[in-house]
């Protein structure tokens, strides 16, 4: 059971919830936690209503949403942690700890820009499954994420997640959103780029998505 006395600038961040979801951790049933805040401005953002809000002032009750989450356990199989992007957060691997008290295995999806706070998720046991967006071949990131990256620099990110994932593999996946402008070739390259034994899980594309507190 979670400490119901819990508190951190993190929930600030907490902008949407979704009680149960069949699609956002495949072949399981989760709950959602969507926390605004990101550090790419790609302009294909599905989130970007806040995803690009640097500093978010929730109104929604994180207490409400945990009671619900442990009221739920019982027929849930995880819960994902997504954004925006959940590794900028102010006390990320502090979240992530208060998260593991509930018990519940937990996926999160990451631009893979952190490697810093991905190697810290790691760190935690009920962190089961780190699924990276791998935006493009490196010589498109920075049209693909609003200039916030160049390619050198995604490519060294990369690298490193690539790296992490070689360590234990079962506990990654990496995919590809096809958004406009990317052609058949450049996700055969961006497939190229996955260390060996990985699949590349493509997603299609949708304008936006909007949540809320259910």
């Amino acid at each position: 059971m979670f400490d119901a006395n819990i508190s951190g600038k993190f929930w600030d961040y907490l902008c949407g919830f979704q009680p149960a979801s069949l699609c956002d951790w495949p072949g399981k049933v989760s709950a959602v936690l969507f926390f605004g805040g990101c550090n790419l401005r790609c302009p294909t953002c599905h989130n970007a209503s806040f995803a690009w809000k640097n500093c978010v002032s929730s109104n929604i009750d994180h207490l409400e949403v945990l009671k619900r989450v442990q009221k739920n356990k019982k027929w849930l199989d995880g819960l994902v942690l997504t954004g925006g992007e959940v590794t900028i957060i102010p006390g990320f691997e502090d979240l992530l700890r208060i998260l593991s008290s509930i018990g519940l295995p937990m996926k999160i999806d990451t631009n893979g820009q952190r490697p810093d706070a991905v190697e810290l998720a790691l760190r935690q046991s009920m962190v089961k499954t780190i699924a990276v967006d791998v935006k493009g071949p490196w010589n498109k990131y920075p049209h693909l994420c609003g200039g916030l990256v160049s390619s050198s620099e995604a490519r060294y990110r990369a690298d490193e997640i690539f790296g992490l994932a070689q360590g234990c593999p079962e506990r990654f996946m990496f995919r590809c959103t096809r958004v406009p402008g990317l052609t058949s070739d450049d996700i055969q390259e961006v497939r190229s780029y996955l260390p060996g034994g990985f699949d590349l899980h493509i997603q299609k594309y949708q304008e936006c998505l909007e949540n809320g507190l259910s």
